[in-house]
């Protein structure tokens, strides 16, 4: 549009909603908010083309809510459905529309992966607009537990990826199950055959609104690639991490495998990572997020189905390890930056053989990538001293260092040299730069070891491994003592292989709840129904305590020390009974009462 857009009074809002946006802070409307919104307070149908980070849910959400009538003027029944494509998605809506609505209006999100008891609850106690995904709607609606006769608005958010996903019977399903005097919108990144036919089937006389699909999103992020050999990309990732200044970050990988593999190896490499894909569990996911947007967690990896629709302001940086099969993949991935009013930067890797898909990528957004070069592990160290720099203005200031003078003083008496020398080798201990170590000064630096990638001989020995086996042992190299031989205290933890436990899980829950980092954690043996891992020092009960009400495939961990095989050692830090003279397998599964349980799996 080159007029000037309108403030939210000229829009035809009722004053309590008015009051509600001016209170959080919204001045003026985005294009697709502006267009849409007198159109849908009119009553008519609305057919909206926008990418993601546009202001699509206020956009729909504020018409939604002004057409609500107080639940005082009717029953119980839900006035308003929003369908999404995802779980993170319909809890997002859902918080949107809670947050603008005045206090009287409920909302319900309702999804699969999640108990049905407390969704059904909250239907029985009454609820005005229900956000949810299909599959989870047709259940509830089979149930007879969903009463959709009373449904005045109706609202497809991301009809492209709904359809997409495998979700065009249930929608239409649900659109016949409404009232046909009901008011529709729709909401898609892009127009294709299948959503015109939906339009002109369940909408009448839409009005339709599009707007150039890439300028809103992608003006506020600075878009980069850098060219990386397939074998070097997980380095490249850990040095990129490991130097950014964004508060947060995304990596999208194109497969669950992809990001459980990423996510453990970033963890290990001690980096604060956490994995959302279709394997992991909606409680977990959750909390993941949660632990995301305050500030507990700096990188999550994920897959594009597992992180449509997450919303998190503090994302400065988005890292595509894989390049995404469709640019418009691209949009949504790099859209999960530069919102609400910041900026962001959004990074490709492109393998040499890929260099063919940059034009495709630049065509479909109109812009144009910059290539950067990955940081050096010598990038890393600046960074991490720089940082630690930035700090020694105001730690002067506070004073009390008249301990630390005198024991540099001792050691200059002792040891002479130059002072500035002193604190140049101080700060080098300070990033964990030990220098070159005796009759080896050609290793490489701690920081060059710690992104090493694999040698071809390792990675043909775990390439030789089967998946069971992998699965089983999963080793984080920085908790290994001589020769490889671990170190440290062993734990129990009662989940294992047949709930679906995977190491990077396990060590998420260490890391996360227990306030561990990636480096604390060694071995990790999982077995059927248990598990072993082995931690650098003892647990404090209170860490044990929170570490015991974490769930990893659904289970409760419930830490403890194990105590071994009757007849055998101790383990606990002996460093004498070790992993490599316990049993494999099936036997060491016995001997520690393993009953081979069924796993206990959520049912949707």
């Amino acid at each position: 549009m080159s007029s000037p857009l309108p403030s939210f009074l000229d829009l035809g809002l009722p004053e309590p909603l008015l009051e509600r946006i001016a209170a959080l802070g919204f001045v003026q409307p985005t294009e697709i908010q502006a267009a849409s919104i007198p159109a849908l307070l009119s009553g008519r149908d609305l057919v909206g083309v926008a990418q993601t980070g546009t202001g699509k849910t206020a956009a729909f959400g504020l018409p939604l809510l002004a057409r609500l009538q107080p639940r005082t003027e009717r029953g119980a029944g839900v006035q308003a459905l929003v369908l999404t494509p995802t779980r993170e998605l319909a809890l997002q809506v859902s918080e949107a529309l809670r947050t603008m609505a005045p206090l009287r209006i409920r909302t319900l999100a309702i999804y699969g992966g999640a108990p049905f008891g407390p969704q059904l609850r909250a239907l029985a106690d009454g609820v005005d607009v229900v956000v949810g995904t299909p599959g989870r709607v047709i259940d509830l609606i089979g149930k007879g537990s969903l009463d959709v006769s009373g449904v005045r608005t109706l609202v497809l958010d991301e009809a492209d990826e709904m359809l997409r996903m495998g979700f065009a019977e249930e929608v239409a399903t649900i659109l016949e199950s409404t009232p046909a005097e009901r008011q529709t919108a729709l909401f898609s990144a892009t127009m294709p055959g299948e959503i015109r036919r939906v339009a002109r089937t369940h909408m009448t006389d839409p009005v339709e609104v599009s707007m150039t699909p890439s300028e809103p999103t992608t003006s506020a992020i600075e878009q980069t690639y850098a060219v990386v050999p397939l074998r070097h990309k997980t380095g490249a990732l850990a040095r990129v991490l490991a130097t950014t200044d964004a508060e947060a970050a995304i990596v999208f990988v194109r497969t669950r495998q992809t990001a459980e593999d990423l996510g453990a190896d970033l963890v290990a490499r001690g980096i604060n990572a956490a994995t959302i894909s279709g394997d992991v569990p909606q409680n977990e996911r959750e909390r993941i997020v949660q632990r995301l947007r305050a500030g507990t967690l700096s990188v999550l990896v994920a897959t594009d189905v597992a992180a449509r629709g997450l919303d998190v302001d503090r994302i400065g940086l988005v890292v595509n390890f894989d390049v995404p099969r469709e640019t418009e993949a691209y949009v949504h991935r790099i859209g999960r930056t530069g919102r609400a009013g910041r900026t962001g930067t959004a990074l490709t890797f492109l393998t040499p053989k890929e260099r063919y898909r940059l034009r495709t990528i630049e065509q479909a957004t109109r812009s144009t990538l910059t290539e950067v070069a990955i940081p050096t592990p010598a990038d890393v160290s600046a960074h991490r001293a720089d940082a630690l720099l930035a700090e020694l203005p105001a730690r002067l200031e506070r004073g009390r260092l008249e301990l630390y003078r005198e024991r540099v003083a001792i050691m200059l008496a002792q040891h002479g040299g130059d002072p500035l020398d002193v604190a140049s080798a101080l700060l080098a201990l300070g990033v964990g730069d030990t220098g070159p170590q005796p009759r080896d000064e050609d290793a490489p630096r701690p920081e060059e070891t710690r992104f090493v990638e694999d040698s071809p001989a390792r990675a043909a020995r775990r390439a030789s491994m089967g998946r069971d086996d992998a699965a089983q042992s999963h080793r984080h190299s920085p908790s290994r003592g001589e020769h490889g031989r671990p170190r440290g205290n062993v734990y129990r933890v009662d989940v294992g292989r047949n709930h679906g436990a995977r190491p990077n899980a396990i060590v998420g829950a260490l890391t996360g709840e227990g306030g561990l980092h990636g480096s604390d954690v060694g071995k990790i043996e999982i077995f059927s129904s248990f598990s072993l891992v082995e931690l650098s020092s003892p647990l404090s009960p209170e860490s044990s305590k929170r570490i015991g009400t974490a769930r990893v495939a659904g289970q409760a961990l419930k830490i403890r020390p194990d105590g071994g095989r009757p007849g055998r050692p101790h383990r606990k830090g002996s460093g004498d009974a070790r992993f490599a003279d316990a049993p494999r397998g099936k036997r060491f599964d016995r001997s520690h009462g393993d009953r081979r349980t069924a796993p206990r799996r959520d049912r949707d």
